[in-house]
């Protein structure tokens, strides 16, 4: 019997409901799958040491380019399955006369209502060292604004909590992800160009790994799209299966 395919993805639910698509594909060809999942750094730092066969996803280029660099002529782009991309949000109950830009922050009315902590995820995660870095380079600290990361539970818990009290807050997110299924939430401008644009989510596969995957799976899976829409869905509906 062959070894499982080994696939792994950042510990993110939308990284996760990506995932799920890939593997239906793989089993469909009668693969068996061994799945896991781990931070940013640990993730990337498996594939680049042979402990998993393919990365659903590696954001490319800005978000986790560094962190595939030091290995990337190990490791085959089979497709992108998504093109997402960072923003600095606020609910829909904030006028867009009032909070349009980053810089509209550091003016009234935002000065007055909007809340001065910036909750993140972890670390690793481009969303965060964007965020730190737009703490500084917009001088937001010395209006008391503040950027810390944390975990899942706390960044978008917090929003939904702002959601349903009509706060006003800035919530560090990107497109896919299933706040978006749930709520209109308007992307600030951001002039400095500090959330590195669109990326593509693509899923890498290490060449040593491609013979055991199979040529008729990997051409399967190169024509694999789901679309920032679609992935946003199924990270909504992962949320809600772990929620019940």
């Amino acid at each position: 019997m062959n070894a499982p395919i080994r696939i792994g993805h950042i510990d993110l639910s939308f990284h996760d409901a990506s995932a799920r698509e890939l593997e239906r594909v793989l089993e469909a060809h009668g693969e068996r799958i061994e799945h896991s999942a781990a931070p940013h750094e640990e993730m990337f730092r498996r594939l680049g040491a042979g402990e998993v066969d393919m990365l659903v996803s590696a954001w490319l280029r800005a978000s986790h380019g560094a962190y595939l660099a030091p290995f990337e002529d190990q490791v085959r782009k089979v497709t992108i399955l998504y093109e997402p991309y960072c923003i600095w949000g606020v609910p829909e109950h904030v006028p867009k006369d009032a909070v349009a830009s980053v810089s509209d922050l550091l003016k009234p009315p935002a000065l007055e209502r909007m809340d001065r902590l910036i909750q993140g995820i972890n670390p690793g995660a481009g969303i965060s060292r964007f965020s730190a870095a737009m703490v500084e380079r917009y001088g937001l600290a010395e209006a008391g604004y503040h950027f810390r990361p944390g975990t899942e539970a706390e960044c978008f818990d917090r929003f939904e909590a702002a959601m349903k009290d009509a706060r006003w807050v800035v919530v560090p997110l990107w497109h896919p992800q299933f706040l978006h299924a749930r709520y209109r939430i308007r992307a600030l401008v951001e002039p400095l160009g500090l959330l590195g644009g669109t990326d593509q989510a693509t899923l890498l596969v290490r060449r040593d790994a491609e013979a055991r995957i199979g040529t008729a799976a990997l051409d399967e899976l190169s024509r694999l799209h789901l679309g920032n829409a679609r992935v946003s869905a199924l990270d909504d509906m992962i949320n809600k299966e772990n929620a019940a």
